[in-house]
């Protein structure tokens, strides 16, 4: 019977070889340089912006990893709200949108703050106080007797991919893994000097004792994001979850080599290349938001009512842009106006640069015209 690392004789002494991760180390660094100073570079308004478009992009990955759509819209307004930036609260109805930016602004705000208990119940009361989660033990460690398993396939072609230790070890196991973080942490006893390899332990750890009924993966990359925080000593930048959701074949392919071995070296270079990955989507998203400010700026005060509402939900789209492109038929909806209304407001966001048309008839279409 295979052995998973939390059963085999050595757990958890991870073992790794630094030496074949210098390099990807050393772009970590240099990245995190660069991408320090784009965002010194921005405006305290600008900074705001980029630090609330990260935390709304960690918050939808990460819940689109597990299954779970919400609605990106509730997700800004509720950190929005909680950072006080609407001049009037926003109701928000998608409670688990609202639990998922709580969980990314606590994150944030107590980085550099020990690990505790306390501090992990609270996330999962974050993540799970609402009605859609009625089954899931709430603000505490697993208690099921039957095994936490990773599984897929139907019913009598069952295909176990990882067993996690029975819930009875659950608590000590837990008390381990937090003292082991706070010890590893800078100026610490021992202090693990480079943090995406710490962040990588931490992520593996957490996830092979899966000590909550549900919400491990969510909150498993939150402290991923907290240990990154840590090494810099100030909030990290970054959506570690965008990557993981575009790529998750791949993620769980290396989180099951690593469940069955306590010599993790393969995980860590895995892990630090996925750093690297998010680390550029963070150059983009910040070129993103300079194009963004120059096209208001370029435009300020040239839009109508209809327009201005229009272009704004397009941009909440993000990089990839409004999904299926802007019709004439979706600014309708959006701004309640009739067609003739929607194209000549739509023709004239071309005509003055705001918008670029593709196709014509019936499959025309509209995007954002921003310079690079």
């Amino acid at each position: 019977m295979t052995k998973y690392n939390w059963q085999q004789h050595d757990w958890p002494d991870f073992q790794y070889d630094l030496s074949p991760l210098q390099e990807s180390l050393f772009f970590i660094a240099e990245k995190m340089g660069l991408v320090a100073g784009k965002i010194n570079h921005l405006s305290e308004h600008l900074q705001t912006d980029a630090a609330v478009e990260f935390m709304v992009e960690e918050a939808i990955k990460s819940s689109q990893i597990e299954g779970e759509r919400i609605n990106r819209i509730d997700v800004r307004s509720s950190i929005k709200n909680k950072l006080g930036l609407n001049k009037k609260i926003i109701p928000v109805h998608d409670k688990r949108a609202q639990g998922i930016a709580e969980l990314m602004l606590d994150v944030r705000k107590t980085f550099n703050q020990p690990l505790s208990e306390k501090k992990l119940f609270a996330w999962h009361t974050m993540l799970f106080s609402d009605s859609y989660h009625s089954d899931i033990k709430i603000g505490c460690w697993r208690t099921d007797e039957e095994p936490m398993q990773i599984i897929s396939g139907h019913y009598g072609k069952v295909k176990i991919h990882y067993e996690a230790p029975p819930a009875t070890r659950v608590p000590e196991e837990m008390r381990q893994f937090i003292r082991w973080y706070n010890q590893s942490a800078p100026g610490k006893s021992h202090a693990i000097p480079f943090a995406p390899v710490r962040a990588a332990i931490a992520h593996l750890y957490f996830e092979s004792i899966h000590p909550f009924d549900d919400g491990n993966g969510r909150i498993g990359r939150a402290i991923a994001e907290k240990t990154l925080s840590q090494g810099l000593g100030y909030p990290v930048v970054i959506s570690l979850s965008q990557v993981i959701e575009a790529n998750k074949k791949e993620y769980y392919a290396a989180l099951k080599f690593a469940s069955h071995t306590n010599k993790i070296t393969a995980w860590l270079n895995y892990f630090l290349h996925m750093i690297l990955q998010a680390q550029d989507e963070v150059i983009t998203q910040i070129n993103f938001i300079l194009q963004k400010s120059l096209f208001f700026q370029t435009f300020e005060n040239k839009f109508n009512e209809r327009q201005l509402k229009v272009i704004n939900r397009m941009m909440q789209a993000g990089i990839k842009g409004y999904e299926g492109g802007m019709s004439a038929k979706k600014y309708m909806a959006i701004t309640r106006t009739s067609k003739a209304t929607a194209t000549r407001d739509l023709q004239d966001l071309v005509e003055m640069k705001a918008l670029k048309q593709v196709g014509s008839g019936r499959s025309v279409r509209y995007h954002l015209f921003l310079k690079k």
